[in-house]
């Protein structure tokens, strides 16, 4: 399984090097690698002059460090980028996406409805919680639930959320 090393936020902007001041807004953004997702944090007059290609983003300020830390990712950005998962073919986005649909059905926003199993890959079938009501499909990996966990963590760390 594949270990994302996720650096916090270093308060700079990763496109020109600039330091990030308390309370300014930026953009954290997820970026896919050949190592997988790497957080990069970008300030906003660059983000809106170079508009970078990124795998998801959200906009964010960065907070002092006596200051409690808000959090500024919300369940649709979560659907979101369990979204743009959708057809990944790499195990360690298999196992990610499997992950977050845990997490949004822990949070109510994916329903269990049904299983299958289909070329040997227990495949769920899983109902979005609101208006649309539509179903995704998720692959179930063969994940223990250490590995859940750390991967859990490892989404917290990318996010900056309490998952």
């Amino acid at each position: 399984m594949a270990k994302w090393e996720i650096d916090k936020s270093l308060g700079q902007c990763y496109g020109t090097g600039k330091k990030i001041e308390y309370g300014e807004e930026y953009f954290a953004a997820l970026v896919e690698t050949e190592q997988g997702f790497e957080r990069r944090d970008f300030c906003a007059d660059y983000w809106e002059r170079e508009k970078p290609d990124v795998f998801c983003y959200w906009k964010t300020k960065l907070a002092r460090p006596d200051e409690k830390r808000q959090i500024f990712v919300d369940d649709q950005m979560l659907m979101s980028f369990f979204e743009r998962l959708a057809g990944e073919t790499k195990q360690e986005k298999i196992n990610f996406r499997f992950v977050l649909a845990l997490v949004l059905m822990r949070k109510r926003r994916l329903k269990y409805y049904s299983s299958r199993v289909e070329a040997g890959n227990e495949i769920w079938r899983l109902r979005t919680v609101g208006a649309d009501r539509q179903f995704v499909e998720v692959t179930k990996p063969n994940l223990n639930a250490e590995q859940i966990e750390e991967l859990s963590s490892q989404i917290g760390q990318i996010l900056q959320v309490d998952l």
